[in-house]
């Protein structure tokens, strides 16, 4: 039995923490510090500490499981996969290729994401698959590449943020759902910067700021638009910026201009002097950064939202600048990656839009198939499991537990019921898991080779540390298997370095290009930064921060190659190569003309505004103990411990007229359904709102009341605010 330590990564949130991880003679994995890696420098949550704990053969499934009788009962892996494949190949026949559905997840490796998305369209030919980091980040992404032209989470690393002059944080709460990366807030404020926090509860991370704002749910756009508003008033726009390195100003600013400050106020809550403040506070220092999170992103009008405080970092000259700019802190392990590579509706590997010609061109021809033959664009990841049982009549579902992460969950979990075939490969039988037809118990990270990126825009090389038990498999054999099933014999193979290699073929001269990058030189150089494309030596030009590439100072890269052509990449010659992107934009963004765009945005109300008969607004989130859906870190009984169950916290006033007291459950109700969950009372919330944290099924399940509106541009709904009434529940 190996005994000496794996260097690897947390299997958790997007800072992928570095971490060691050595067996030990009882069997048990053993977590240790690992302080070359720069995101962590050592430090875990208690998240990233007991991840081992679900490697237990007690915790997690090892066997495959098939309904007998309305019952899962144990089977052969043969058996479960040849009932998969009849149950995809007769859907396929009766009701064609879109009768088939593909559901994703944002912890699945590079490798993983890239072949699932293959085998949707290769294999099965359905347009039907979309995953559940569309719940994540796709209100960032979708306003990063209309002011931007990229998307990639942070365009610099979080080294950086210590450095700057002032953050603006909006909507997040990393003290709790990335508590390692704090340390950066802290660093920034030890060395004389300032942090503002936008959040309408005082959370752990809120305590933190030197300013703390509080804005009633779904305000968020009025707020940044106000700020705005001042800074042109006050005379702060940089005029040179503006006119060197943007276009569209003008119909942002008069969009701006409508926005005075007491209106603002009477939207938000936000007090004018408050704002003045954060005007002051963000334009003294000569650099600043504005990071935003699931709170302004999870809003029917989330791109428009991000779309204004990225305004607001144009305007003030503070985007493509050293140690400014706008970023977004992805949430889920792999979500920055697992769009890059294909399980989003609209996109194929390297980032490229399925809609594009040239893009199917060239992943067709890495697949070996014709264009024409791919299918186009399906639906966003609530319009596909709101489809199902309608007109997707079988589902294959990997790493994701939408009975607990969907909005409407309810409604969810009933039109998975409704599916003639459903299929899951999963750690662990959640919530789920538990309606399926044929469950497949399938590989953890640290069991399994893989890449990630992070929120930074950084690939890293997860390495396996332990033999997986008997009776499991990886995702990668079951797409092998299943595409061998359905006739694809080629195309799907189950080592995950020869997947990462199509993968840098496909991406080649994609917005997203991994085609510079291989495994040999991740684990040399800790992570890999994309842009990376294979360049040919005298195509090499760096910038003077060390990142050439698409977007970069001084970037020219060279011609993609193909996988042939990159033996520079692997330090196996004396030719150079390209050495990543850690730093967007320095010298140009990626629009044609290399000018940022300005986006004119106007405030709008949310999709349901409190009423007399649900006066009361209910906002979403996290605790530190637990992770999204909870189905492995209910698991956990030092996380259960810490967070037991879902509570419904509320002002003190809210508590008295409702008669509640601190842990008597109480019922929040909205048009979609009811949750129960015990009180916790505190001075921390609004008095016009309630906080529910959404990582457990059951009464306590609080997507039961969120609101699946959708932002037209992203798809993603709105579980950030909506109306609901509060009930006392009596004995």
């Amino acid at each position: 039995m190996q005994t000496t330590a794996t260097p690897t990564h947390c299997p958790y949130c997007a800072l992928q923490c570095g971490m060691n991880l050595t067996p030990a003679p009882d069997g048990t994995v053993e977590v240790s510090e690992r302080t070359d890696f720069p995101v962590n420098r050592g430090a875990l949550c208690g998240k990233g500490r007991t991840a081992p704990a679900v490697l237990a053969s007690n915790v997690r499934l090892t066997s495959p499981l098939v309904r007998e009788g309305g019952t899962l009962v144990p089977a052969s892996w043969d058996e479960a996969l040849d009932r998969i494949a009849e149950g995809l190949r007769r859907t396929r026949a009766e009701y064609g290729p879109d009768g088939v559905g593909v559901f994703g997840g944002g912890g699945l490796t590079n490798e993983k994401a890239y072949t699932l998305g293959k085998f949707a369209r290769v294999v099965l030919g359905t347009s039907q698959i979309d995953y559940n980091g569309r719940f994540c980040m796709s209100s960032a992404a979708a306003a990063g590449i209309k002011a931007f032209g990229l998307d990639r989470g942070l365009p610099f690393p979080l080294e950086d943020i210590p450095k700057t002059g002032c953050v603006i944080l909006v909507g997040s709460n990393l003290a709790e759902t990335m508590p390692p990366s704090l340390r950066f807030l802290t660093e920034l404020k030890e060395n004389g910067g300032t942090l503002i926090v936008i959040d309408p509860r005082r959370t752990k991370t809120a305590e933190q700021a030197d300013l703390h704002l509080a804005p009633r749910p779904g305000t968020d756009l009025a707020l940044a638009l106000g700020l705005l508003h001042l800074v042109i008033a006050e005379g702060r726009v940089d005029e040179e910026y503006v006119r060197e390195r943007t276009a569209g100003w003008e119909d942002a600013r008069a969009a701006a201009m409508a926005h005075w400050p007491e209106y603002v106020e009477r939207i938000t809550g936000v007090s004018v002097p408050e704002l003045r403040e954060t005007v002051r506070l963000f334009c003294a220092p000569e650099s600043a950064m504005v990071l935003t999170a699931r709170g302004p992103e999870q809003q029917s009008k989330g791109t428009d939202t991000v779309g204004a405080w990225i305004n607001l970092c144009l305007a003030t000259g503070r985007a493509g600048r050293p140690l400014s700019g706008y970023g977004c802190l992805t949430g889920q392990g792999n979500g920055q990656g697992g769009r890059e590579h294909g399980q989003k509706a609209d996109q194929l590997p390297g980032y490229r839009k399925l809609d594009d010609p040239a893009a199917r061109r060239h992943v067709a021809e890495v697949w070996g198939v014709d264009p024409d033959s791919l299918p186009g664009p399906g639906r966003s990841a609530y319009e596909l499991l709101d489809a199902l049982g309608t007109d997707i009549r079988s589902l294959l579902l990997m790493a994701s537990n939408p009975v607990v992460s969907a909005p409407r969950a309810a409604h969810i979990e009933e039109r998975i019921k409704s599916l003639d075939f459903l299929a899951v490969c999963d750690v662990v039988l959640s919530e789920t898991a538990a309606l399926a037809d044929v469950v497949l118990p399938v590989t953890q990270w640290a069991e399994e080779t893989g890449t990630t990126t992070n929120l930074e825009g950084r690939v890293l090389l997860r390495r396996q540390a332990i033999t997986p038990p008997d009776g499991v498999r990886s995702d990668l054999e079951v797409l092998h298997e299943l595409a061998a099933r359905l006739g694809v014999e080629k195309g799907f193979p189950t080592d995950p370095e020869e997947i990462f290699e199509e993968l840098r073929r496909a991406s080649a001269g994609g917005p997203a290009d991994y085609s510079g990058i291989t495994y040999r030189r991740l684990v040399e150089e800790n992570g890999v930064f994309w842009p990376c494309p294979a360049v040919e030596p005298e195509g090499l030009a760096v910038s003077q921060d060390g990142a050439g590439g698409p977007g970069a100072q001084g970037s020219t890269p060279g011609r993609p190659a193909s996988t042939a052509d990159t033996s520079a990449s692997t330090g196996d010659t004396a030719e150079p190569a390209h050495p990543g992107t850690p730093r967007l934009f320095l010298d140009r963004f990626a629009t044609p003309d290399g000018r940022a765009r300005f986006v004119p945005v106007s405030h709008r109300a949310i999709a349901e505004e409190p009423d007399d008969e649900y006066p009361v607004l209910l906002t979403t989130g996290r605790v530190v103990a637990q992770y999204q859906s909870g189905a492995q870190t209910r698991r956990v009984a030092e996380l259960n411990a810490a967070a037991p169950g879902p509570f419904v916290e509320l002002h003190p006033r809210l508590a008295a007229r409702l008669g509640a007291a601190e842990g008597d459950p109480v019922a929040v109700v909205s048009r979609r359904g009811r949750a129960v969950a015990p009180a916790r009372i505190t001075n921390a919330i609004r008095p016009d709102t309630v906080f529910m944290p959404f990582h457990w099924p059951g009464e306590g399940r609080a997507n039961s009341l969120t609101n699946p509106a959708l932002d037209p541009t992203s798809r993603m709904p709105e579980f950030k605010a909506c109306a609901v009434r509060l009930e006392a529940v009596r004995p």
